[in-house]
């Protein structure tokens, strides 16, 4: 037989007391801007990755203002490495709506909150419950691994039915007090006992009424998303380098892969890379070199790359810097938005 909602709560606060994480970086000067901020690194991110992340970025932007007054090359500097780099454009908007519309204030309620670009649902009522002490229910990986393994809940959370049946649980179970711990202890027993591998169900305090324990298969919830073979595309990454030292970057399209951010010319496989500086750049190429190649995985295809580096002199096309396409040398490179494998490629070339 279930808990009650209330002696569901209970035994998730005496856990929480006990075992829960108290002293992250973001329960510290507790603010809707600190939780807002965390709340989007820790989107499919690992908090141990995310702690020297979230530091750095508050040492640049202690405040909503810093941020929204900040450029977006500096923002997304900050944010190489982590990924999913759309995340750090959303933020960097929101901050400016915020100023801009909100005086500098976040919104109240769940609803407002969710009319800033890249907060959801779950993220909206982690900075209302957490930094606002107001009732929000959350539903991260962390949550609805929790709900469906207690519940034994079949399908892919993604399913909108599945996710409704989830969400009126969350909903149910929320407390109307310390909200605060309860969501921090909800996102805790989802990340450090009830994992996605290997959980260790003897540790956790709802074990003797979780139905997928009893049932001795808490690995099968919750359901695994349908899983589809990932094309494959495959790009040169053009390395062009100068008798100066300085290399060629180009700053990507806001929309799309790598948005915002710098990295090197790209051709396809089926161009010559040689014949295609010299068609689009009027290069005198001096030397060129293949590196090996390598494959980097986006959550919708693969890329395989092929590195090029050039060497090249009698540049007809000088651009400036601030424009899409600029030369830099090394500690101009390290100032800018990268991609973590064009930054890891630089490390490799510089």
């Amino acid at each position: 037989m279930p808990l009650t909602a209330k002696q569901f709560q209970q035994r998730i606060f005496k856990w929480f007391d006990k075992y829960g994480r108290k002293t992250l970086p973001w329960q510290i000067d507790i603010t809707p801007y600190r939780v807002w901020v965390s709340e989007i690194m820790l989107q499919q991110t690992q908090v141990t990755t995310v702690i020297p992340y979230f530091e750095k970025f508050m040492a640049v932007f202690p405040t909503v203002n810093d941020l929204a007054n900040a450029h977006e090359d500096k923002v997304l500097e900050l944010w190489t490495g982590l990924g999913y780099y759309a995340r750090a454009r959303n933020l960097h908007q929101a901050a400016k709506l915020v100023v801009d519309e909100h005086a500098g204030v976040f919104p109240t309620t769940v609803d407002a909150l969710q009319q800033l670009p890249g907060i959801g649902r779950s993220t909206a009522g982690a900075i209302a419950a957490i930094a606002m002490n107001q009732r929000a229910a959350i539903l991260d990986g962390n949550v609805k691994r929790v709900l469906s393994r207690y519940h034994a809940i079949d399908g892919w959370p993604g399913k909108s039915t599945v996710a409704k049946t989830l969400w009126e649980l969350a909903e149910k179970l929320t407390p109307d007090n310390k909200l605060p711990e309860y969501t921090q202890a909800m996102m805790d027993l989802g990340a450090t006992v009830c994992t996605r591998s290997q959980p260790r169900c003897d540790d956790c305090p709802l074990q003797s009424h979780c139905c997928a324990a009893r049932q001795g298969n808490p690995q099968d919830y919750p359901g695994k998303k349908p899983k589809k073979s990932l094309p494959v595309k495959q790009r040169y990454l053009l390395m062009l380098c100068n008798e100066q030292g300085e290399i060629l970057l180009e700053k990507r399209p806001a929309k799309g892969i790598w948005g915002g951010l710098w990295s090197f010319p790209e051709c396809p496989l089926t161009d010559d890379p040689k014949q295609w500086c010299q068609d689009q750049f009027s290069a005198n190429i001096i030397a060129i070199d293949h590196w090996e190649c390598f494959r980097h995985t986006f959550s919708h295809y693969h890329l395989e790359i092929t590195p090029v580096k050039i060497l090249v002199t009698e540049w007809q096309s000088k651009p400036m810097a601030g424009a899409q396409q600029v030369w830099y040398d090394a500690e101009q490179v390290q100032q800018r938005g990268l991609a973590a494998p064009v930054k890891k490629l630089l490390d490799n070339l510089l």
